[in-house]
């Protein structure tokens, strides 16, 4: 089958998930920008959700345009994503509003892994249904630069617990590598339109 249905399904849940994490932001108590300073920590969670929902985003637009076709395996994987990806208002909340707590920010850090862990599934399960010779293979390649973002999303976790700001440090290094799209997949989605 197409990958039309699944894509605009997809792309649906991205755009509610977005809404819903701008959403959770209260109006300032006051009027002057002293009245914004406890909003502060919220907006940067906010920051760094976006980016990251963002890119994931833009690299399942770029899978999908180099897919040609889609089964229930791709199905499940792509809900699985969803699935984690949904979750993400409530943890940019509760990271926003506890930014200097262990937990919520280590909780963070297991609701990415689990995003970043269900965008390989994605992949693998994309992969499995083209030809090794096939677009989407070459240009996928070793998938390396998701499996570092996995490692660190690891090393992440336990760190938030030693110190909240260098966890949330390794969060800001995986939304700012995958914030410039790969090159090689741009390359060959330009070429073929």
């Amino acid at each position: 089958m197409s990958t039309r249905r699944l894509e605009a399904f997809s792309d649906g849940v991205f755009a509610i998930i977005i809404t819903i994490m701008v959403l959770e932001f209260k109006v300032p108590k006051g009027h002057n920008f002293d009245s914004l300073r406890p909003l502060l920590p919220t907006f940067v969670s906010y920051i760094l959700s976006f980016v990251l929902v963002a890119n994931y985003w833009n690299n399942h637009h770029y899978l999908l345009q180099l897919a040609d076709r889609v089964n229930g395996k791709i199905l499940w994987a792509n809900a699985h994503l969803l699935f984690w990806l949904s979750l993400t208002p409530v943890a940019t909340s509760w990271m926003g509003e506890n930014d200097s707590y262990p937990v919520p920010v280590a909780m963070y850090g297991v609701l990415q892994l689990g995003c970043g862990m269900a965008f390989l599934i994605l992949t693998r399960a994309l992969l499995d249904n083209h030809d090794s010779e096939s677009l989407l293979a070459t240009v996928v390649g070793t998938g390396n630069k998701e499996k570092i973002s996995v490692i660190i999303y690891l090393i992440s976790m336990p760190l938030a617990f030693v110190n909240s700001w260098l966890a949330f440090a390794c969060y800001f290094l995986v939304a700012t590598m995958w914030l410039l799209p790969d090159r090689r997949i741009e390359k060959v989605a330009e070429k073929n339109g």
